[in-house]
């Protein structure tokens, strides 16, 4: 009794000491807090004046989830769905006020501001009137282990220096030299099913563009069409899968899991390897002296006489497949599925060829550019499904963006460093506003080549990229010249309302393009 009572009144005499401590404690908690209340008041408010003072700011989307996470949620959401313009028309109908004059709009995601855009003006801002400002610094470290210091990662220096690595080897000489072309189109086409039976035209294709390009870039095919369940094809497709949702997840990518992406990257690096090594037991005079003394010679030699640093060809490699390959094949089996849907479309075309070339020439540089019909298909498939369909950018210091700020959407919008600015020419591309109001011009959603008879929009793009081009451009038009020669008709076998793309990194159809092939008669 007495031992407990003591016991008592022992603890209840020692708390009064523990209190001024706890209240100290909580006083120092609270004035941190008020603190960083504070300073994230006057950063917002900081913050807005320095927009304002730049220019202004474009509508905003509300987010119904902390730090923006439904909108992340949302875009990995749609990335995966095939979605993507309705993940982009959501943005513009759920920002405030209501959109008005420009296709822009911003939101908040952990903090960070993003600016999203459709507009033409801004675009051309982006990419042309004031490309020293908008860097790919954004993409930088989330690609690196993909795409390294490679033109399509780096700005200033850098980005020059792989520039000035790359345009030599797509000079007009190059580009023109068609024997890869007819080389691999002949295995391709000698895997088509004859009289019109199903087959999925856009897997042949993308085992066309892998041989194309490697046997471009290495100098030797892996030859794809020969052995479609090649490795490095494999590889290469899921690197780019995983690779689009850490994109997409911004500063939530570490809830990504990688583990497939490593193993990929580990086969893609593992194939590249030996013939970086390959080209490198040659001294850069011996490869200048094969370069004279040939006239076929692959990218990496060309590539081993400016550089012997193997992190830069390994990713100028990289980057060059990339473009190469995957845009190109998306691009015809995008192309071929209108077709298949527009046979109008596709006999204009065999006439063309016919009449230029005969059904058997193979056409030269100079007669692909001469036809027009072809050229304008590819152009119309480009216009609906750009091969990079979106791209983000980041600030690299205090700038603007011509419109999307104001009442009426006409104003600058003020853009503060590091401020990270996504744009979509698909949309764009795909948006009335920004076509003729005349009623000749046809609905900008349907597949409509004769539109470029008598249209040629203005370009958004800086012109050296066209040079860039120029090799994956080839290559669409000499194919279809050589398929569409031997076959005189094309049977759609997919369903009309199956029109979904995926939106990765580049633009591809959903679920294949199933067609028939209907060989001309007295070809074989």
């Amino acid at each position: 009794m007495f031992e407990y009572a003591s016991t008592s009144t022992s603890a209840s005499t020692s708390t009064p000491q523990s209190r001024p401590q706890l209240a100290t404690g909580g006083l120092f908690a609270l004035l941190a807090l008020v603190a960083l209340v504070l300073l994230a008041v006057y950063s917002r408010v900081h913050d807005h004046r320095e927009i304002r003072r730049l220019g202004g700011h474009a509508p905003a989307v509300s987010s119904r989830l902390p730090f923006g996470i439904d909108l992340v949620l949302r875009s990995i959401w749609a990335t995966k769905a095939c979605k993507d313009l309705e993940f982009w028309e959501y943005l513009y109908t759920q920002c405030s006020p209501p959109l008005s004059g420009s296709k822009t709009v911003e939101f908040k995601i952990a903090g960070q501001r993003f600016i999203f855009t459709a507009d033409p003006e801004n675009i051309k801002a982006i990419l042309a009137s004031q490309f020293p400002d908008y860097a790919r610094t954004a993409f930088y470290e989330d690609w690196k282990d993909f795409l390294g210091s490679s033109i399509f990662t780096t700005d200033g220096e850098a980005w020059h220096n792989s520039r000035n690595l790359i345009r030599p080897q797509f000079v007009k000489t190059r580009v023109s030299d068609l024997e890869i072309f007819e080389k691999h189109v002949q295995r391709l086409m000698s895997l088509i099913k004859a009289n019109g039976q199903e087959f999925d035209i856009s897997e042949l294709f993308y085992q066309f563009t892998l041989d194309t390009t490697t046997d471009f870039l290495l100098g030797r095919s892996v030859d794809s069409l020969g052995h479609p369940d090649q490795p490095f094809a494999k590889a290469f497709a899921e690197v780019q899968r995983v690779q689009t949702m850490i994109a997409r997840a911004g500063p939530f990518q570490r809830f990504i899991s990688r583990r497939t992406f490593y193993e990929a990257l580990g086969v893609m690096n593992s194939f590249i390897e030996p013939f970086i090594q390959e080209t490198l037991k040659s001294s850069p005079r011996e490869l200048e002296e094969k370069d004279q003394s040939t006239s076929r010679v692959s990218f990496l030699d060309a590539l081993g006489k400016f550089t012997r640093d193997r992190a830069v060809m390994r990713d100028q490699i990289v980057a060059v497949l990339l473009a190469g390959r995957d845009t190109t094949a998306g691009t015809l089996s995008l192309l071929f599925k209108e077709l298949s849907a527009n046979p109008d479309v596709y006999a204009k075309i065999r006439k063309e060829i016919l009449d230029k070339v005969g059904p058997t020439r193979a056409p030269a540089y100079e007669d692909l550019k001469n036809m027009l019909c072809l050229q304008h298909a590819i152009n119309e498939t480009l216009r609906l499904y750009p091969a990079v369909p979106f791209n983000v950018r980041s600030s690299l210091k205090d700038t603007t963006l011509p419109k999307g700020g104001g009442p009426q959407g006409q104003s600058p919008i003020g853009v503060r460093r590091d401020t990270l600015v996504g744009y979509s020419p698909m949309y764009m591309q795909r948006n009335p506003e920004v076509y003729p109001s005349s009623p000749p011009f046809p609905n900008v959603l349907e597949f409509c080549p004769e539109r470029w008879d008598n249209w040629v929009p203005r370009p958004c793009v800086k012109a050296d990229l066209v040079q860039k081009q120029q090799f994956a451009l080839t290559e669409m038009a000499y194919t279809c010249v050589r398929i569409i020669q031997r076959y005189d008709r094309l049977t759609r076998y997919w369903e009309l309302e199956d029109d979904a793309v995926r939106s990765e990194i580049v633009i591809s159809p959903k679920n294949g393009v199933k067609v028939g092939l209907w060989r001309a008669e007295g070809m074989v």
